[in-house]
């Protein structure tokens, strides 16, 4: 259900607001390079600082501009299962092709927890539900016994894995069905979980690069290991080095250094730090351009 490259698109802001003009120009360019789809409202998206009514108006806004071209799989994730069957809800009547449900943070729930608070969600969803696994922002970690529970439920279809660990990851593909689809939350490990049979990856750096994410994940998928691994190997500095400074400070800078949109966050976030893992950063994202890998 779930294959490919899925660009965690960022939230273009100017003065205070989003930025719709930039945004629609980002999704624009996202279709042309042949993504299967786009995440808004994921952690890249800047999600915890978006109104509720923001929130719901940029989920509207994606699914009327990408019309159906390619998968919209909505970021409805909260630490609230109140709040998450809202946003979930409000998001299958606007169209999405999908809702991605992150961990709950803050509050650390046990394992039963957190399996209640994906099946309530689930059965009020009526799309696929993306699980979205990421222990490092949510301090709680997603069991591979959890994940198998979860994934018996006919609404609960993949999940993003962000742990790190493809040890963990291995354990959830041998324990949930075939038909349930793991996907990479990590740029860098996006062949690694391919080689255990992951389906693809929700990327952060697609949103720079859109069409040599793609390419690579395509011809690993088509048997090409030499030729995927080749991209792979020249875009891992950028993997890199887009987690100098926490996501999405890197990216939205290298997103304005190439002219989608202005380098403008939403406080606690700040505006990528000068200096040398910057200055690094840039030179290698233009040099990339230069070589054609867009």
């Amino acid at each position: 259900m779930f294959q490919g490259v899925y660009t965690a698109v960022i939230t273009p802001f100017r003065q205070g607001k989003i930025d719709y003009d930039s945004y629609f120009k980002i999704l624009e360019n996202q279709i042309r390079s042949g993504v299967a789809g786009v995440v808004p409202c994921g952690t890249t998206g800047e999600s915890p600082t978006l109104s509720y009514e923001e929130h719901k108006e940029l989920i509207q806004k994606t699914v009327q501009v990408v019309a159906g071209k390619i998968q919209v799989i909505a970021g409805t994730g909260s630490n609230s299962t109140k709040e998450a069957i809202e946003l979930t809800e409000s998001a299958c009547a606007d169209g999405v092709d999908g809702i991605l449900s992150v961990n709950p943070y803050y509050n650390k729930p046990t394992q039963e927890g957190m399996y209640r608070h994906f099946t309530e969600i689930a059965n009020v969803s009526s799309k696929p539900v993306m699980l979205y696994n990421i222990p490092g922002r949510t301090n709680v970690n997603l069991l591979p016994e959890t994940v198998a529970r979860l994934a018996a439920h006919p609404k609960i279809a993949a999940i993003k894995e962000a742990t790190g660990d493809l040890g963990q990851m291995a354990k959830v593909i041998a324990a949930t069905p075939a038909n349930f689809d793991l996907l990479s939350g990590d740029d860098n490990l996006t062949l690694p979980v391919l080689s255990i049979g992951g389906k693809g990856v929700v990327s952060v750096v697609s949103n720079l690069f859109p069409r040599a994410c793609v390419d690579m994940v395509s011809l690993y998928l088509r048997g090409d290991l030499e030729a995927s691994k080749k991209i792979y190997y020249k875009l891992l500095p950028v993997f890199i080095n887009a987690f100098i400074e926490t996501n999405p400070i890197p990216i939205k800078a290298a997103m304005s250094w190439f002219g989608y949109c202005e380098n403008e966050l939403r406080l606690p976030m700040t505006a990528l730090s000068e200096g040398s893992p910057a200055d690094a950063f840039k030179k290698t994202v233009f040099q990339l351009k230069e070589e054609g890998i867009v």
